[in-house]
């Protein structure tokens, strides 16, 4: 009888882990301590800085190719899998949330919106490198108190150094701008918290201190999308998940993403993927 799928797979940091982060070497004998092939969640952030290789990977049916130095994140809520690497060179950073910042994790979750592809040359890269030497040195030391502090600072350091690059590269001149970005980077952030029970756009103008309208006008000159969309495209794209990935009827999934009503749960994910959720479930997996 063919195992039900209850849930996705969601995998807790490395055990090798000291002190909440993990550096893996990619031209080191990696010993997988699970299949990183077979599509999966992670409990942790996920940094890789390929500095040489063909890679392509899947970030929620996203499949993305590189060849050239490039610097991925993978969120912990993102569903990924390795399709094919070869001769791979760089390295794999995972670490707990929690010892990111509040204000680096929003910057992240903001504006890393995709691979960023390096030069090899430039002061960014060379910097990034430079870190991740550093941290690999200290992962090797005995761990003390002294240690901790100078994993968890140089941890710190290559966060916050991506951040800094990720907001000068999103940099704009207007400040009429610059404020609707802010409101929609918070919208975005909010929505990833709030998918599952706030569904009226009402409910996160309230938030952010302003009328819908003008949430609305914001978000859509920005993206050319209204918030309704956005709401109901994050429902959508975890019921992809968990169709794809699990054996949950579509009753059970709807009513996890708060649709108490599995016909409009239905119709919803027809009107925003062209397919009902069996045909999508049928096509796409079975």
């Amino acid at each position: 009888m063919k195992k039900q799928l209850k849930d996705i797979t969601q995998f807790d940091i490395s055990p090798l882990a000291k002190a909440g982060v993990h550096l893996l070497n990619m031209q080191d004998e990696i010993r997988e301590e699970h299949d990183i092939s077979k599509p999966h969640r992670d409990h942790h952030f996920l940094l890789m800085l390929a500095t040489s290789g063909t890679f392509k990977i899947n970030i929620d049916f996203r499949e993305v190719s590189f060849a050239d130095p490039t610097l991925v994140c993978v969120f912990p809520e993102q569903v990924h899998h390795i399709i094919e690497v070869q001769k791979p060179a760089g390295w794999i950073l995972s670490f707990d949330p929690a010892l990111m910042e509040e204000d680096v994790k929003q910057s992240f979750e903001s504006k890393f919106q995709g691979p960023i592809p390096m030069l090899q040359d430039s002061e960014f890269y060379l910097s990034i490198v430079s870190l991740l030497r550093l941290i690999e040195n200290s992962q090797k030391a005995a761990v003390d108190k002294y240690s901790k502090r100078i994993f968890h600072s140089l941890l710190t350091a290559f966060v916050n150094l991506i951040a800094s690059h990720l907001i000068f590269s999103s940099a704009v001149e207007s400040t009429n701008r610059s404020r609707s970005i802010m409101i929609k980077d918070t919208f975005y952030q909010l929505l990833k918290l709030h998918y599952k029970t706030w569904k009226q756009p009402a409910q996160y103008a309230s938030a952010l201190s302003i009328s819908v309208a003008h949430l609305n006008d914001t978000v859509k000159a920005l993206t050319c999308s209204p918030v309704s969309l956005h709401i109901q495209q994050a429902s959508i794209l975890e019921a992809k998940r968990q169709l794809y990935f699990t054996d949950k009827s579509v009753k059970e999934i709807g009513y996890e993403l708060g649709y108490d009503e599995p016909v409009y749960f239905g119709k919803l994910f027809k009107k925003i993927t062209s397919l009902s959720p069996l045909a999508f479930r049928q096509q796409f997996r079975d």
